[in-house]
């Protein structure tokens, strides 16, 4: 019987099964947090309406979330800030602001 250096069958079938539970596990997190991201983009465009229409950020409610996603609103005079989260995603939060007097980032950030 030679010697061979390789990997058996079994062993190859061990480790596509283990990447498998793992990707399992990890792919409804990014799905939520494209979720969220989704939604904090449409208050974007929402929010601007609102001041394109009333000059001010505050005083709107926001829109509402959608897939038990929470959506928090707070308007001000001269920006807005929203945070989404999941309960399905504990200790994630995503975030978007926009300062009419400072350059913010434009997409949204989880964290």
């Amino acid at each position: 019987m030679r010697n061979r250096h390789a990997f058996t069958m079994i062993e190859l079938l061990i480790v596509v099964i283990i990447i498998g539970v793992m990707a399992a596990i990890a792919m409804p997190r990014f799905a939520l947090q494209r979720g969220m991201k989704s939604d904090l983009r449409k208050v974007v465009s929402a929010a601007e309406s609102h001041f394109a229409d009333d000059g001010t950020y505050a005083q709107w409610t926001g829109p509402s979330a959608t897939n038990a996603i929470t959506l928090v609103y707070t308007g001000e005079s001269d920006g807005w800030e929203a945070t989404a989260t999941h309960a399905a995603v504990p200790g994630v939060v995503c975030r978007l602001a926009r300062r009419r007097t400072v350059d913010t980032k434009s997409e949204p950030i989880c964290e």
